[in-house]
Formats: C-alpha cells, structure tokens, sequence
C-alpha cells in the first residue's frame, strides 16, 4: 500500500499549478498548503488559480514560514526558478522546517560541478534536518541525462554518450516560448543571450550528472547558443513570428577529455519546427541508438516526474541527492 503525503505547493506559476492539478488527482498526495509571492494571487483557493474546478480549501499564502510550520508537510514542491542561488533561501525555508523538497530548479539538479560550495552547504543542512532534497524534471532530470545513463546499463563498455533534443515549441506554454526567443529579433536575441535571460537552462548540469555516473573526470565543459530562424509565419496561442524572425534555439553542450568529445547534448526548441524527437546514442559495447518519436512533451513530462518522485525522495536518505542516486521513478498505475 502507498503511504500518504502531506505536500506544500511553492510556487504557483504556470508549472507549479500543472504540480498542483497532477498532484490533486493523486490518491496518495493531500496538498495541504500552498506558497507565492505574486499578491495578485495571495488569499485565493489553490484550486481555483490553477483550474482545478473544485475547491481545495488550501489558500495561497506569501509567508512560506508561516505555511511550513501550521501544516507540517512531508514534502515541498519548489517550482519557483532555474537559479540555484535565487533558489537558495527558499531551500534553506523548506529543510530547516524539517520538509523534504521535490524541485523543477535546473541548476539544482546536479550541482557539484558548478556550484561546489552551495552544493556542499545544502547537502550539509540537509543532513542536519533528516530530510531530501531532489531537483528533477524532463531536462533536466531524465530525457538527457538519467535515461541516457540508464541505458548504458545494458552496455559493456562505454566510449561517447550523445543525446538529442528536438522540439517543436508550438504547444508549450508561454513563458517556455519566451525563453527561447521566439519572436525576437536577430539583435534582440544576441542582447538577451548577453544578459543571460535567454538559453535552456541545465545543459552542463547533465553533462556532469552523466560522467558522474560513468566515472568519467571531464577536462572541461562547453556550450554554444545560436538562434534558429524562422523560414515562414508561425502564430501560437502566445506568439506571432513572421518570417526572419527567431523562432527558437539551439544549443549544444560538450563534456570533453583529453580533447576528446566523450558526451555531446544537442537542443534545439522552436516553434514550427518540422518535427519533435528525442533520440540517445551510445558508441560502446554493444552501440545503441533509441529514438522517441514525437519527441517527450517537456510540460506534462516535467509535472509528472516531479510528482512521480515524491515517494523516492520521502524514502530516501537525508542529503541533497540526483536522479542517478534514487531506484527508478515510476507513476503510479492506473485502476483496472
């Protein structure tokens, strides 16, 4: 039998509702409290500002203490940036109240590389309090680097990882297609990469995830951003892009050894593009190619592997862990 839990919604952007509405549908997960900033927001039901048709009874609250403390949740769904230094405080709320955190914040999702420090600080408090912190989602967290590593399980040996992320952005929503561009300006785009607002968030982070769990020490790891430019007039229910326009992004990641590329990570998000896929390849023994036809629907996926995580992560030992430390996360099946 599945153990009950007891979730704190944080953050109530339009990911963290999708958390909240998967969440509420669940048998085994009782939100109980809900947290943001936004005061537009502040006082309503949960359950009406993410469209769940019924009320939760569980209203929004900008006073994350507060929330922790009354309800006393087994675990927090932290669904409010991709920094792990804007993130860091509200980490710090969650596990000093003594609550296990489930995160879609891409920097955390394995952070010994870049952030050693913060790493080592959250892994330490986290340890003090008895309680997980995980950060997962599609990618990162498993379409570029958990399945990939998984797949080399069936492998005798390993010479070159590669992983490709095609998307056709058309269906994501808003700020997802903001985020790539799309509908910039050639300047425009060059200004926002500048200012760092615009790229994919969690290529070097599942790079090192990767050699991590291969035992592979990386000399060094690169990415490149270019811009993907649009061909025809493409209209979505949040943009309009017309012709020369930027429809999206590429960008391509390289963890590289002795001048060797031994893992390559290539994405592409635009929308119109001709088709979605995700597709890994693995130069070893045996070889192995895999392609997802249609590609991994990065919205859906991303809600469902922070939610299908929670029992790994209540489970777990105290520490800041990845997706490489935890048993397979599955969903629940369905009744029949």
């Amino acid at each position: 039998m599945v153990m009950q839990v007891r979730a704190v919604q944080y953050g109530c952007g339009p990911i963290g509702c999708s958390v909240a509405r998967f969440a509420a549908q669940r048998s085994d997960i009782e939100i109980v409290g809900a947290v943001d900033i936004d005061q537009s927001i502040a006082g309503h039901d949960l359950a009406e500002v993410a469209g769940l048709g019924k009320k939760l009874g569980v209203n929004i609250s900008d006073e994350a203490d507060a929330v922790l403390s009354q309800t006393k949740p087994d675990v927090v769904f932290l669904t409010t940036v991709s920094s792990l230094k804007v993130a860091y405080p509200q980490l710090e709320k969650c596990i000093k109240a003594g609550v296990n955190v489930v995160s879609s914040c891409e920097e955390l999702s394995y952070p010994y590389r870049e952030e050693p420090q913060l790493s080592a600080e959250l892994d330490k408090l986290a340890k003090a309090n008895n309680v997980t912190v995980l950060a997962t989602g599609i990618n990162p967290g498993f379409i570029m680097d958990a399945w990939p590593l998984f797949m080399t399980g069936v492998c005798q040996q390993v010479k070159q990882v590669r992983a490709v992320r095609i998307q056709d952005a058309s269906t994501r929503r808003g700020p997802f297609q903001k985020k790539i561009g799309a509908g910039c300006t050639t300047e425009e785009f060059k200004e926002r990469v500048a200012a760092g607002t615009l790229r994919h968030v969690g290529l070097a982070e599942s790079i090192a995830m990767i050699a991590g769990g291969l035992g592979w020490e990386l000399d060094e790891i690169t990415t490149s951003i270019e811009p993907i430019v649009a061909k025809v007039r493409v209209k979505t229910n949040f943009v309009t892009v017309e012709s020369g326009q930027i429809a999206g992004v590429r960008q391509v990641g390289r963890g590289i050894r002795a001048e060797k590329e031994l893992i390559i990570l290539e994405f592409e998000a635009s929308v119109g593009a001709p088709q979605s896929y995700d597709a890994v390849y693995i130069t070893g023994v045996p070889n192995m190619e895999v392609t997802i036809k249609g590609g991994t629907h990065g919205d859906i996926s991303t809600v469902a592997m922070i939610v299908n995580s929670v029992h790994r992560v209540v489970q777990a030992p105290p520490g800041l862990v990845t997706m490489k430390d935890l048993p397979v996360v599955s969903t629940l099946g369905a009744d029949i």
